[in-house]
């Protein structure tokens, strides 16, 4: 009998051993897959957890299970020539009113997000993770738009969140069938009407 559990304690022993090694290939994996699937927002959530890639990988992989499954909704009939002309209203307003432009930015982000089938604006961190899932490469103009509502951060930064915004609102207006292929973000061409700060001279030709 003692040697039947002592066979049965080294099976188990073994077990234990491959499973931990099957877990930490497995983490490994992960880490770089998550890596490759968020980008520069990876090295951000390093950084907030000062350096933890364990805690920051978990927050990541709690991020994929919650909405890794979110499919983006379309939106309604004539819904994308609406935030066109309101997107071109902020820039426009931008000029005389940097931080109401800015806030403005904010609100219509957020409810263009929640269109598409994202959570409400009012849960902005849930909102906000949903978004790195699947756009994050271009999830960190938004959250800093976010932040310089919040903070009353300075003109030119404010522009500069507004500029970088632009990325993730083109994003979720372009109606793809499936979230695989992310379109390119825009050059700094494309965006070149975004006003600059205020106060700010720039030499022509």
């Amino acid at each position: 009998m003692s040697t039947v559990v002592i066979t049965a304690s080294i099976i188990m022993a073994v077990i234990v051993v491959a499973a931990a090694l099957f877990t930490g290939r497995g983490r490994a994996s992960g880490g770089h897959g998550l890596k490759r699937r968020f980008g520069p927002e990876y090295a951000r959530v390093v950084a907030r957890h000062e350096g933890n890639t364990k805690e920051a990988e978990r927050e990541l992989d709690e991020r994929v299970q919650r909405h890794g499954s979110l499919r983006e909704q379309p939106l309604p009939p004539g819904a994308r020539e609406q935030y066109v002309v309101l997107w071109a209203r902020i820039q426009d307003r931008f000029v005389d009113s940097p931080w109401e432009a800015t806030a403005a930015a904010d609100v219509v982000m957020a409810r263009l997000a929640k269109e598409r089938g994202f959570p409400g604006g009012e849960e902005f961190e849930e909102q906000l993770a949903a978004l790195s899932v699947h756009h994050a490469g271009q999830v960190h103009g938004y959250r800093r738009v976010h932040m310089a509502v919040r903070g009353r951060a300075g003109t030119e930064e404010m522009r500069e969140a507004v500029v970088e915004a632009r990325d993730l609102f083109d994003e979720l207006l372009t109606q793809r069938p499936d979230n695989s292929s992310p379109r390119r973000p825009q050059s700094s061409e494309d965006r070149s009407h975004m006003p600059r700060a205020p106060g700010r001279r720039h030499t022509k030709g």
